[in-house]
């Protein structure tokens, strides 16, 4: 540890030298007036001029490089500022071809989790390859880990290769998953759960490489975890069971994301469909709920779209007795028909379901399409009985009590 210090004190005082000091400063500053002064106002013009305004900041920053030699002094950190801001822009500009063709959402996933950490990784090993020598740096000797020393190189590798296995290890496998459903004609959820278990299959085998690379000591690192997990074995077999519930969810398909699913008397979608609990989105807040994936296997639940989205809605209405029941049940049907988001497939029914204190009950039953939008078209379909009764003729009656006092006799005062 003392000589990685050591390294970094070196690295201070090479950046506070005059020469070095100049070039950074005025780097920095021509970058800084370009953000602060320039990039407002080109975020109200076309994309274009931006592209066009960060090719002109590379240029200038290629310049100023020039006039520092023509000084006779050195340019290195200039060039290098120039080409880090180059890169920059040419990843912008793949960014707007991108957009062209894809969509948005997944661009922006794959520059947040992808391009952007791999570009500050690639600028920080190079900077670091600036100041001095990157293979001496990653030879240093740090500290000891189940009893091998451990290089800051391999500090560096444990750090960083997880994250880059958790997230590139997506794109080829989603890419593997849809090839093999093509070949062997998969559904979607076995697709799902096949793309699910070999992304952390290539996980697995990468960790296991990471760990030869960096030369830890497997046997002892196996000791230890067969010790502990007899002690978290309970605590952690809500984890597994939901581990193993979400697989047999996604090989089953009787849960996927895009299903709708009937969740304590509310429509939701299911959003994604993890290894540990499912998310899901209901319309009513706009509330995302996770729920464990065990809970699918323990209570029962209703579900919308398992082999069609259709829905039968009903909305109840009544009508006066002095109205013939064959009109109301046409009228009744008529307006289901010629509402927005009824289905003329299957065919609305209206039926005569009961006689009642003040009027005769029907039921008007129909399908929709989206589950989710069932209380907005049921909303819509009252309005317009309403609105039909109300040309037709036809009483709503409500219920009318009639109290009378019977006049007490002599004997009762």
């Amino acid at each position: 540890m003392s000589q990685l210090l050591y390294e970094m004190g070196g690295w201070l005082g090479f950046l506070s030298r005059p020469a070095v000091l100049l070039q950074f400063l005025s780097s920095t500053a021509l970058v800084l007036l370009y953000i602060l002064l320039v990039v407002p106002r080109l975020k109200k013009r076309r994309y274009r001029l931006m592209a066009l305004g960060s090719v002109g900041l590379w240029l200038v920053l290629r310049l100023n490089g020039l006039l520092i030699e023509r000084l006779g002094l050195p340019g290195g950190l200039v060039h290098f500022y120039s080409q880090v801001w180059g890169m920059w822009v040419l990843l912008a500009l793949a960014r707007l071809l991108l957009l062209t063709r894809f969509p948005a959402k997944q661009i922006q996933l794959l520059y947040s989790r992808l391009v952007q950490p791999l570009f500050g990784l690639v600028v920080l090993v190079a900077l670091v390859n600036q100041l001095g020598d990157v293979g001496d740096v990653a030879e240093i000797p740090l500290f000891s880990l189940f009893g091998t020393p451990l290089t800051s190189g391999g500090l560096a590798l444990l750090l960083i290769v997880p994250y880059f296995l958790l997230v590139v290890s997506a794109f080829p496998m989603v890419w593997l998953g849809h090839l093999l459903q093509r070949l062997f004609h998969f559904s979607q959820g076995t697709r799902d759960a096949a793309t699910l278990v070999m992304r952390y299959l290539l996980i697995g085998i990468g960790v296991l490489w990471l760990m030869h690379k960096v030369g830890l000591n497997t046997s002892a690192i196996a000791a230890i975890a067969g010790g502990l997990s007899v002690g978290i074995g309970f605590g952690i077999k809500e984890v597994f069971s939901n581990f193993i519930s979400g697989l047999w969810l996604l090989f089953e398909g009787s849960v996927r994301p895009g299903s709708v699913l009937f969740i304590d008397g509310d429509p939701c979608e299911v959003r994604s469909l993890g290894l540990r609990a499912a998310v899901l989105w209901r319309n009513r807040d706009n509330a995302e709920l996770v729920i464990p994936n065990q809970t699918f296997f323990t209570d029962t639940t209703t579900t919308y779209t398992g082999s069609d989205r259709l829905r039968r809605s009903e909305v109840q209405i009544g009508a006066a007795y002095r109205h013939d029941p064959s009109q109301v049940i046409t009228l009744l049907e008529e307006v289901a028909r010629s509402t927005s988001g009824v289905l003329p497939e299957p065919s609305p029914k209206a039926f005569l379901i009961g006689y009642g204190d003040s009027s005769i009950n029907y039921s008007l039953r129909y399908c929709i399409e989206d589950p989710l939008s069932n209380l907005a078209i049921q909303s819509a379909v009252s309005q317009a009985v309403w609105k039909a009764f109300a040309a037709g003729g036809i009483e709503i009656p409500f219920p009318q009590r009639v109290l009378s006092m019977q006049p007490l006799t002599p004997d009762e005062h």
